[in-house]
Order: C-alpha cells, then sequence, then structure tokens
C-alpha cells in the first residue's frame, strides 16, 4: 500500500488500508475532485481505470469520498498547479475547510 499523503491545492488524497465496505462505487476515467467556485478550474484525477466510491454521511455535503486507482498510476491534474501522479490504491478524499464565526466552510478555489 502507498503511504504517501498526496497533496495538490485544497485537494488532499489519504491512503487508507480499506474503504468501507458499505461505500457505493461508480466505475470512472475521469472524476472531479474538487470545482474551482471562483476561477473554474478543477482538481480532476484521470486514468485508465479509476473507481469513486462513496459513503453517505447525515448531510450530503458532507458525504465521505473515496477514490481507488486500479493497475497503473492516474494523475491529478489542475490549471494552476503541476500534474501529479497517483500510485494504485485506495485513498480518502479531503479537501481543506476553513473557519468563520458564521460556519466551517470548503475553501474557495
Amino acid at each position: 500500500m502507498n503511504k504517501q499523503v498526496i497533496r495538490q491545492g485544497d485537494v488532499l488524497l489519504v491512503p487508507v488500508e480499506q474503504v468501507p465496505a458499505e461505500a457505493r462505487k461508480h466505475d470512472a476515467r475521469r472524476i472531479v475532485l474538487a470545482e474551482g467556485e471562483v476561477t473554474g478550474h478543477h482538481h480532476v484525477l484521470e486514468g485508465d481505470k479509476l473507481e469513486e466510491l462513496l459513503l453517505p454521511g447525515d448531510i450530503a455535503e458532507i458525504e465521505q469520498r473515496f477514490v481507488r486507482v486500479l493497475d497503473e498510476a492516474a494523475s491529478l491534474t489542475h490549471d494552476e498547479h503541476s500534474t501529479l501522479d497517483v500510485p494504485p490504491g485506495d485513498y480518502e478524499v479531503r479537501i481543506q475547510r476553513e473557519y468563520s464565526p458564521e460556519e466551517v466552510r470548503r475553501v474557495v478555489d
């Protein structure tokens, strides 16, 4: 298992031993991990064989997300960051959040 945390801007891919069994799986070749609300630039994971796994939370916005990279490395891209290679494995997707007196919210890119 890859143990390296991968960070690109406000997106973290944290290696996990295994994804919870109740997570819903979706096969994909392209997964938008975070949308750029201000710039329009997205953090995108692209590869020949990927799976997005979603674990429902109490609130839809707090849904826990995982990605599985199968076979060979995938690419994590963004218009304002260097492209990163993501080795095969399971990862939890974490988006940076910020605190304000009114709310805890996702960082706006």
